[in-house]
């Protein structure tokens, strides 16, 4: 039995499903891994230092071995709903039927385009929390941030050294970051800036670019998300203003789901209810002829469990 409200169309929650706008641009879910919970969830956090403390263990040949007590912290959230509806007119969706159509191919039905569209802005809002949550320096251990400015920019390319900097803040989390987060702009600046230009090429280079993969392998990083996508600020009925959500920042952050499922740190993760829902819902008092409305949705919640493992680089150009 459906418990969603309203009956869920298999093909429309197959477009939902499916549906990502390109890999340069939504990282939402390679930052934040989706991990399958239960709508009210349940972890444990534990204190760092009883995974670094080593207490006596030698043994007296009479005595008992030393005890040891280890603590964690219960912590319970819950998922939270997200979805939208779109109102289509039964006119609408009784003129695309009656279309002549072509045996392959043809336009899109408008039920179709209502739900790839709704699914975007999901995804989108999804992507604004999680590079909210990402780069929030509150997320973050304060000797693990810092704030750039001036000569120290990345943008600077006779000063700054980024390089460095990276491989510094590498070295410092409790557990080696394995991902570099970063906003398009500050991609765009690092990886055209001399000294890592240099470093990749192993010569003396004033001017050239580099690839993610590249830098990856130089930082011995597996995998470099670089956030692309635009979101518009401006409220309803204003003049759009448009602003890249990932900003330009960028950070370190050891992620991995198959750790934090088995007793390891990760930096943050998605609790995902279910898998993301799309049908239809009569709506026969709107309009003359009544309509149907699309609804898509889906329940998540962003975790960030374990700052200890993310470093942080704050306005990484002008």
């Amino acid at each position: 039995m459906s418990t969603t409200g309203f009956p869920i169309n298999p093909e429309l929650s197959a477009i939902a499903i499916a549906y990502r706008n390109s890999s340069d641009s939504l990282i939402a879910d390679a930052v934040l891994p989706r991990v399958p919970t239960p709508f009210r969830f349940k972890y444990t956090k534990y204190d760092a230092a009883q995974g670094y403390t080593v207490p006596q263990t030698k043994v007296g040949r009479k005595s008992e071995p030393n005890m040891v007590d280890f603590g964690g912290t219960d912590v319970t959230d819950e998922c939270a709903d997200y979805g939208l509806d779109d109102l289509l007119p039964n006119a609408e969706v009784e003129a695309f039927d009656a279309m002549p159509k072509p045996s392959t191919g043809g336009p899109i039905s408008p039920k179709a385009i209502s739900t790839m569209m709704l699914s975007n802005l999901i995804l989108l809002d999804r992507e604004v929390r999680v590079a909210s949550a990402v780069f929030n320096a509150a997320n973050y251990i304060g000797s693990q941030q810092q704030t750039l400015s001036g000569t120290s920019q990345w943008s600077d390319y006779v000063n700054s050294n980024p390089l460095s900097a990276l491989l510094s803040a590498l070295d410092t989390p409790l557990m080696r970051p394995n991902k570099l987060v970063i906003g398009r702009q500050a991609w765009t600046s690092l990886r055209q800036h001399p000294k890592v230009v240099q470093a990749v090429y192993k010569s003396a280079q004033s001017a050239g670019t580099i690839s993610r993969e590249q830098l990856a392998e130089l930082l011995e990083l597996e995998e470099i998300c670089i956030g692309g996508a635009f979101v518009n600020t401006a409220r309803k009925g204003q003049t759009a203003a448009y602003a890249r959500t990932w900003g330009k920042h960028a950070a370190l952050i050891y992620s991995n789901t198959q750790a934090a499922m088995s007793g390891q740190p990760t930096f943050g993760f998605t609790a995902q209810f279910g898998t993301r829902i799309a049908g239809e819902i009569p709506a026969p008092t709107k309009g003359l002829r009544g309509g149907v409305i699309i609804r898509t949705g889906e329940s998540v919640k962003e975790v960030i469990c374990a700052p200890d493992v993310g470093y942080y680089f704050q306005n990484c150009v002008a």
